[in-house]
């Protein structure tokens, strides 16, 4: 084939597809335009129908609100006079103001007032205490308890001429009876003295010593016995 001839067919080629693209974008535009017209229309159609819904609601209009009451009339109040105003009294004035006098030096203050008090109540006395019962051992019977001590010289003594004075202190029993004698002065003679306190604890009797209750109690009695020849 000649050049001449492929260009012709070329051309003719070339004409025939720009043909087709032009036929098929005017298919496609009528295919989207009903496409949108449709859903135009469908779209118009669902706006109606919520317009519709919205125009059928029934809107109730609120009742007026009462109107309040008229307040009473309010009633005059009576108003009291005045009083009278006196007119103000007149004014003296001084010509001069009296002359301040003035200390050179200040007094001291005044001391406080010394305040003493009151002396305390005396205590009342104590009761006097009760009376006392005690008392010391005294003897009973004394002349013939010592008449019977004389009575037993010791043999010894006497064979011996031996005379002299004992001192002898003994216990006083609750009961008036001697014990636990003693000899607070010697005779010089051992004799002697043994035999005094033998007599004071055998025969010497006495009453008994007293507490402050007046109960009898131990006490003790000091005493000279004699012996003396006839």
């Amino acid at each position: 084939m000649e050049r001449s001839d492929w260009m012709s067919y070329a051309e003719q080629q070339q004409g025939l597809t720009g043909a087709k693209l032009v036929s098929l974008i005017i298919a496609l535009a009528i295919v989207g335009g009903i496409g949108l017209a449709m859903v135009i229309g469908l779209a118009v159609n669902a706006v109606k129908e919520q317009i519709e819904r919205v125009t059928t609601v029934d809107i109730e209009e609120p009742p007026p609100p009462e109107e309040p009451d008229e307040p009473p009339p309010e009633q005059p109040q009576e108003t009291a006079p005045p009083p009278p105003v006196a007119p103000p009294p007149p004014i003296s004035i001084a010509p001069a103001p009296p002359p301040i006098q003035t200390q050179p030096t200040i007094p001291p203050p005044a001391p406080p007032a010394l305040t003493i008090p009151p002396p305390a109540p005396v205590a009342p006395p104590a009761p006097p205490p009760a009376p006392s019962l005690a008392r010391g051992a005294s003897t009973r019977g004394e002349g013939r308890w010592a008449a019977r001590i004389q009575e037993n010289y010791p043999s010894r003594a006497l064979r011996e001429e031996i005379e002299g004075t004992v001192g002898v202190r003994v216990t006083v029993t609750p009961d008036g009876r001697a014990a636990n004698c003693s000899v607070t002065a010697s005779s010089g003679s051992s004799i002697l003295d043994d035999a005094a306190c033998r007599g004071m604890e055998r025969y010497a009797r006495f009453n008994p010593a007293l507490d402050n209750a007046g109960n009898p109690t131990t006490g003790s009695y000091a005493t000279r016995i004699t012996y003396r020849l006839n």
